[in-house]
């Protein structure tokens, strides 16, 4: 019979072996639905992703908030320029009259 803890492969030499006869045990869950510390737990983890929904809620109706108040700006700027505009083009036809009005002397 062949003893697990010999070397086949001479760079496991440095390797420590002793792990191979060790069981892996994969805790499973022995608290059952009506117990107190599970139904804590739950709540908890629900409670935490009903916050991170929350905070992203938030997160979104900043953005939106901020959004709209710099959409306001704009359309304030763009109806003081487009009077910019108009007390401008009033100007060029002023002075249009006036230069022709010069010419013709």
């Amino acid at each position: 019979m062949k003893d697990k803890r010999t070397y086949t492969h001479l760079k496991e030499h440095g390797e420590d072996m002793s792990h191979e006869n060790e069981s892996k045990v994969d805790p499973k869950e022995d608290r059952g639905p009506g117990d107190l510390s599970l139904l804590v737990e739950l709540h908890k983890k629900e409670i935490w992703d009903w916050k991170q929904k929350e905070s992203e809620w938030v997160k979104t109706e900043n953005l939106l908030s901020g959004t709209k108040k710099i959409i306001d700006e704009m359309g304030a700027k763009i109806i003081q320029q487009v009077a910019v505009i108009k007390a401008l083009e009033h100007d060029n036809e002023v002075y249009k009259k006036e230069i022709e009005k010069l010419l013709a002397e």
